[in-house]
């Protein structure tokens, strides 16, 4: 009788225990169903501010990049399993995709329209003590307010959109422009008054010692390649006597905004290089000051010392770093030196350059991939332990490196000794970076640009690091790195994607379809020839006179064996010994009248014309046009009529040599002038004119000249009848 009671009974818990598991498969399907989101989708902000955006349903590591970081610049903070906030801030006008993923959604893209802000012109305002200057802001949201940054040095008022700043007293300020979106800092200036004018004429010229300067990025809490370290060079010419000059007056640098109203005045607030400059480089600093005690380029002007032996003034080890004070990215930062006589006159100034660059990265491998990861490429740089999966972009593809070092090094005596020895966990560098001990690369592995770093036996950075990579295949390309002629190959990791760090006259270069004429393979070979055990890094490099050699400009440094070119002709050599026997680098090289080469041509790798703006600022403003500073009146006063005396043996250029050029070229035969004008005499690459001429020539004729022309015997004479 109790039977069906029993059956019914039992019949039921079965029914519950289906429906709590139906119940419980839907709650784990809805949770495996739970997609990556953005809320909102798009965004619209103004230039030079910041928004956000909700990442919510996340699953792993989520990742966010800029399609176009000229547009808009991302940062992910407050990350959990489940989501992070998206930071997005606008750089300048226009719009872009972001696109945002995890280890399960390939992409899902957030739209971002970026708007005009408002300006403030000009960039920045000096004025004597008791005068009055006018900053206009244009393109305004709501009204107009400003204020000082010290009203003891100068005070501020507004109407509508202009504001009046006045001189209190001598010193450096910032005002602060707003409207309703975004506040504009322009530095000011307040001098004790006019100073008066110095005898004589003075050029000053100064420069970065490279094309580009790297540092580690915002983060040092895990190894360190590079601390931020930039060094600045100026020398000063007296125009009156075309002589440097040395003595009797003190030069300094500041920061000074660029043309488009970035300045960058400090960069403690930018990195945590200062939390870990102890640990890392044994050095105790003050914030915004450089391993070498100088500091960060700023409103205050700073002093200069005097290098006598290459017979420049320097600022070494500037800790700069590729944020300006608004947070945007920039590059190429700008700084002004001046020059003082001995009773605080102004002799002269000028603007350059320290550029600056966090785009060494190793991410395009070593960032942790999603399980899905195909690529051959990406795959074989996989950790055996697998990826780390940290939610910091930056950090993640450290901590990559670190295990994978680990695995392919742990274990053994040589290892675990040189761990010991600088003070890290036997058990390895990642075990190390966790518990607050980051490694500088060099402390085992020995860099010339970190003199004195290293242990014996252990290959040297470069030599590590490219005869290693060289093997490696290109992700995008599958090309194995040490096959690849192009840029691109060493873009992966040295800065050049978006810094470009090669963008000089040899940089900028093109063939006839477009494509880039020179890589850098041209000059320094294939990875496994920059990192042969033999050679020096830092001090063995590829010398002008390898491509500038019998009047003619080559794209190849290189013979057919990978080995620099070593033609006879030193007309365009770099100096022998320079900066220490066995080496002759362009950097340390000086020509004509004492001045250094970099000092007209400019930087390595960033020589004169340069792709961006700001590396042109200072030669536009010596000789009126961007280039090779060549124009004699930069450092002549009087100009001397000279047939060889010139740079690289260059005869005077200007109206005086075409009123006398005809005397000294009989008097000496016209063979001498084949070198530059062509062996044809009408005219080849040397022999350019590099902007629009016009010379009165015998009976009363001119002869004009367009940028880009080249000049022959021809152009006024019939021959030149040798």
């Amino acid at each position: 009788m109790r039977q069906p009671r029993t059956t019914a009974l039992r019949s039921r818990v079965n029914s519950l225990i289906r429906a709590w598991a139906a119940l419980c498969l839907f709650a784990f399907a809805g949770q495996a169903l739970a997609a990556l989101t953005l809320s909102p989708t798009s965004v619209t902000v103004p230039a030079r501010t910041y928004t956000s955006v909700q990442v919510s349903g996340a699953s792993g590591q989520i990742q966010a990049e800029s399609n176009n970081t000229a547009v808009a610049l991302v940062t992910l903070t407050g990350t959990t399993k489940k989501g992070a906030t998206l930071n997005v801030y606008g750089v300048g006008p226009g719009s872009t995709t972001v696109n945002v993923r995890d280890t399960r959604t390939p992409n899902i893209s957030l739209r971002v329209t970026v708007t005009p802000s408002m300006t403030v012109a000009p960039t920045s305002l000096s004025l004597p003590v008791g005068a009055t200057g006018r900053l206009t802001a244009s393109s305004a949201s709501g009204t107009v307010s400003a204020t000082s940054g010290n009203t003891g040095i100068a005070t501020v008022s507004v109407s509508a959109n202009v504001v009046t700043v006045r001189g209190i007293a001598a010193g450096s300020t910032v005002v602060a422009v707003r409207d309703s979106k975004v506040t504009v800092n322009v530095p000011v200036t307040v001098l004790l008054s006019t100073p008066p004018p110095a005898a004589g004429t003075y050029s000053l010229i100064a420069w970065n010692d490279l094309g580009m300067h790297c540092v580690d990025g915002k983060d040092y809490s895990l190894f360190s390649i590079l601390p931020p370290f930039n060094n600045l060079h100026a020398q000063l010419v007296n125009a009156a006597t075309g002589k440097a000059v040395t003595t009797g007056v003190t030069l300094t640098y500041e920061a000074v905004a660029d043309a488009a109203g970035s300045i960058n005045t400090r960069s403690v607030n930018k990195t945590n290089f200062w939390s870990w400059v102890k640990t890392i480089y044994g050095a105790t600093l003050a914030p915004d000051v450089g391993l070498t005690g100088n500091a960060t380029p700023s409103l205050v002007a700073r002093p200069m010392s005097l290098d006598a032996v290459n017979g420049w003034f320097e600022a070494t080890g500037l800790p700069i770093t590729p944020y300006d004070d608004s947070g945007a990215k920039n590059f190429y930062p700008m700084v002004r030196v001046t020059a003082r006589d001995s009773a605080g006159r102004v002799l002269a100034t000028t603007s350059t350059v320290l550029p600056v660059s966090d785009e060494m990265t190793c991410a395009a491998c070593h960032l942790s991939r999603p399980s899905t990861e195909t690529n051959p490429a990406r795959l074989a740089a996989r950790p055996t332990g697998g990826w780390v999966y940290d939610s910091n972009p930056e950090t993640d593809w450290k901590k990559n490196i670190l295990r994978l070092h680990d695995e392919m090094q742990g274990g053994t005596p040589a290892y675990q000794a040189a761990l010991l020895s600088m003070g890290l966990n036997a058990s390895g560098l990642l075990s190390s970076a966790l518990d607050g001990k980051p490694a500088l690369c060099a402390g085992c592995h020995a860099s010339n640009a970190l003199p004195g770093t290293g242990i014996a036996g252990i290959p040297a950075l470069t030599s590590a690091l490219h005869t290693t990579h060289g093997q490696v295949k290109d992700p995008a390309t599958s090309v194995k790195l040490d096959d690849a002629t192009s840029r691109g190959a060493c873009y992966l990791c040295h800065p050049g994607s978006v810094t470009k760090c090669l963008r000089g006259a040899m940089g900028n270069a093109t063939n006839p379809d477009g494509s880039a004429a020179m890589g850098c393979q041209n000059c320094h070979g294939n990875m496994t020839k920059v990192g042969d055990p033999a050679r020096v890094g830092w001090l063995q490099e590829p010398t002008c006179q390898a491509c500038h050699f019998d009047g003619k400009r080559t794209e190849n440094a290189l013979d057919g064996a990978g080995n620099l070119v070593v033609p006879a002709d030193i007309r365009f050599a770099t100096n022998a010994g320079a900066p220490a026997p066995g080496y002759n680098l362009f950097r340390f090289s000086k020509g004509h009248g004492g001045m250094q080469c970099e000092a007209c041509h400019g930087s390595t790798h960033a020589e004169y014309p340069s792709s961006h703006a700001n590396d042109n600022v200072q030669s536009i403003a010596l000789q009126g046009y961007a280039g090779t500073v060549r124009e004699c009146k930069v450092c002549h006063a009087n100009l001397p009529v000279s047939l060889k005396g010139g740079p690289h043996g260059m005869h005077t250029i200007g109206a005086a040599w075409v009123d006398k050029h005809g005397d000294m070229v009989e008097s000496g035969g016209a063979a001498q002038c084949a070198y530059c004008h062509g062996s044809d005499y009408r005219g080849g690459p040397l022999a350019q004119v590099k902007v629009a001429r016009s010379y009165a020539i015998e009976e009363g004729r001119t002869r004009s000249y367009t940028a880009g022309q080249n000049v022959g015997c021809y152009d006024c004479h019939d021959g030149p009848h040798p």
